[in-house]
């Protein structure tokens, strides 16, 4: 019989519906204004923290809605944006040291919802307000960094292959190395070529020197490595803030956009992406007296610091390895239930700690944080200048040669180990970054973009729906509602999609797709109004209709998805965000238009004697 849906297919049809109306659901109940507190540089945010910041705000008479301990951070929720303040300056008072206190808006879901999956779409810069950073890489530190890195390997390279030399400095953009004698210069001149093929090297015989130049492309690379590991760094970062759906991408050779929707604390979210730090493993100095260098006589060779609980500690000035050079760190047990932590090395790390610890077995080592904070002073270049912060985290023993893969012990707690692993597994900012452009979108404006949006795609639909009405009657009925669940669909599958952000550009996909989304069903009643003006009968011309207009339809989508998919791939920013509804709202309405209509067209009118149609 004509015109008959199979009840796997109707029920199909609804369980999609359904579905998309369940994750478009969590856009109904807005969001709370809210208080973030997360630990910075390790430190953990426990259930002693969340009592002392309950009692607190208790304290301080600040009514909350709730306050919670999710994912490893404090959430306080409130009714307004008053609370949420005094709430925010008082914790930051307290907490402000050694916690991240960030204003923030978390969705007001309800747990069962949340307990699926259900979120709110992700709003973009442009309609839910927050801050916007245009950063800038100190190329030139970079380079300066990947030269003294070089002048740390050719002192080790040399000693391993036994060549003397006198001294190993950095000379302008290149490193000199000093020797004795003719001969060893040509030694190190084979050796040093080999191991550092992307080197320019000099010998000058008469002032027995050899120089080493970086290539152009080596520079290059060096700038390329630094501009792509700073944004990996920052978006770690940036997770501290709580940001629902931030951007961090590169424009253009050194420069980095940052966007952070939601935010409205310019100032701490500055201090966190400006700090600029590293990792580094030395040797503790155990062949000189700590009293000494406590009373002021530090020997030459060494350097005093602390670690963060106060103890002062020793350190020999040549730098091992930095953290550069970490791949991977986790936190775990050793044969004795020690807590330790388990850190593996890329495979230049790995051949420079092996170097450095095999005469070191037994002695302590020392992993120094290293953290240049931003100050308001500048240098004759303009650039930022950065204040220099070392803390000793952990001090352990070397129990055997070291390599690609090895250990700490002497953690303390699984806790530190823990904590200890995340620090490192954080990598290092290859150079320093400074803000050279700042642009705040308040909240007002981001909702009056929101209202002016919401209020371009009522009227596109409202339109429609009269239009469709006037013109099909029953069958433009049916249309509408296959728009109606399209729009569901459309905010269904934005909030299910993880990366997908909503933005004033992709508002006007959505109202884009309102057009294409009735015109597959214009094609199929137009078709349909054709076949019955033939003379055909109404069961016939039904299913002559969609079935012809059928390949139009599938040929003109999958030409627009096309140039979707194009504007997604070489577009940024609000070229991405029309792209992405475009894209979705064009899948959807393909369903609704085609196999959602036909699904209720077939209920309806399938497989019944009738003279005339209502279209």
């Amino acid at each position: 019989m004509l015109n008959k849906t199979p009840l796997w297919k109707t029920l199909l049809v609804i369980f999609v519906i359904t579905i998309g109306a369940l994750y478009a659901s969590p856009n109904l109940y807005g969001e709370d204004p809210a208080v973030q507190v997360s630990g910075l540089r390790g430190v953990e945010v426990d259930a002693s923290t969340l009592d002392q910041i309950k009692s607190q705000l208790d304290e301080n008479n600040i009514e909350t809605m709730s306050v919670a301990l999710e994912d490893g951070q404090v959430l306080a929720r409130f009714k307004d944006t008053e609370n949420q303040l005094k709430a925010r300056d008082l914790l930051d008072d307290t907490y402000g040291r050694d916690y991240s206190v960030a204003l923030n808006l978390t969705p007001a879901t309800p747990d069962w919802l949340a307990a699926v999956g259900g979120t709110p779409m992700k709003l973009g810069l442009d309609l839910s307000g927050g801050v916007s950073f245009l950063m800038e890489v100190n190329m030139k530190e970079a380079v300066n960094k990947a030269q003294t890195g070089l002048v740390g390997d050719f002192r080790s390279e040399l000693r391993g292959e036994k060549i003397r030399y006198r001294s190993v400095k950095a000379d302008g953009d290149a490193v000199k190395v000093i020797f004795r004698n003719v001969e060893d210069i040509e030694k190190a001149e084979d050796f040093l070529s080999k191991q550092n093929r992307d080197l320019l090297f000099t010998i000058d015989e008469d002032a027995l020197t050899l120089k080493a130049t970086m290539t152009e492309q080596k520079q290059k690379e060096i700038r390329e490595y630094a501009l792509q590991q700073n944004i990996t760094i920052i978006r770690n970062r940036v997770n501290e803030l709580g940001v629902a759906e931030p951007l961090v991408q590169r424009q253009g050779q050194k420069h980095i956009v940052i966007e952070l929707p939601g935010v409205q604390d310019t100032a701490k979210a500055k201090e966190i992406l400006n700090a600029t730090a590293t990792i580094e493993f030395r040797m503790v100095d155990s062949d000189n007296d700590i009293s000494n260098a406590l009373d002021g006589r530090v020997p030459a060779s060494s350097q005093l610091l602390y670690e963060r609980n106060g103890t002062p500690v020793l350190l020999k000035k040549r730098i091992m390895l930095t953290g550069d050079h970490i791949v991977d760190a986790n936190s775990g047990f050793d044969e004795y239930s020690r807590p330790q932590v388990n850190i593996t090395l890329d495979s230049p790390g790995g051949s420079k700690f092996s170097n450095a610890t095999k005469d070191n077995i037994g002695k302590p080592m020392a992993t120094v944080f290293i953290e240049y904070k931003g100050t308001d002073r500048k240098d004759a270049e303009g650039n930022m200048i950065f204040e220099k912060v070392e803390e000793v985290i952990s001090v352990a023993t070397i129990q055997a040669r070291l390599g690609k893969s090895f250990r700490i012990t002497g953690a303390g707690s699984q806790q530190e180990a823990h904590n200890l692993a995340l620090l490192l597994r954080a990598g290092a900012l290859i150079a320093p970054i400074q803000i050279v452009e700042e642009r705040t979108v308040g909240p007002s404006l981001g909702a009056e973009n929101i209202k002016l949006g919401f209020q371009a795609i009522v009227g596109g639909f409202a339109l429609v729906f009269i239009f469709m009405m006037i013109y099909y009657r029953a069958f433009g009925v049916v249309a509408n509602l296959a728009l109606g669940a399209n729009l569901i669909m459309i905010v269904g599958v934005m909030s299910m999609i993880p990366g997908a952000t909503l933005t004033l550009p992709g508002m006007a996909g959505i109202v884009l797709t309102v057009g294409m989304a009735v015109d597959a069903n214009v094609l199929i009643f137009e078709r349909i109004r054709e076949e019955l003006r033939s003379g055909k009968s109404v069961q016939q011309s039904i299913h002559q209709g969609y079935d012809a207009a059928f390949s139009t339809i599938l040929d003109a989508n999958i030409t627009t998805l096309i140039a979707a998919f194009i504007l997604f791939a070489v577009g940024t920013g609000p070229i991405k965000g029309f792209a992405v509804t475009l894209s979705i709202g064009i899948i959807t309405s393909m369903f609704t238009a085609i196999v959602g209509t036909r699904t209720v067209v077939n209920a309806v009118w399938g497989g019944k004697r009738l003279d005339k149609l209502s279209i």
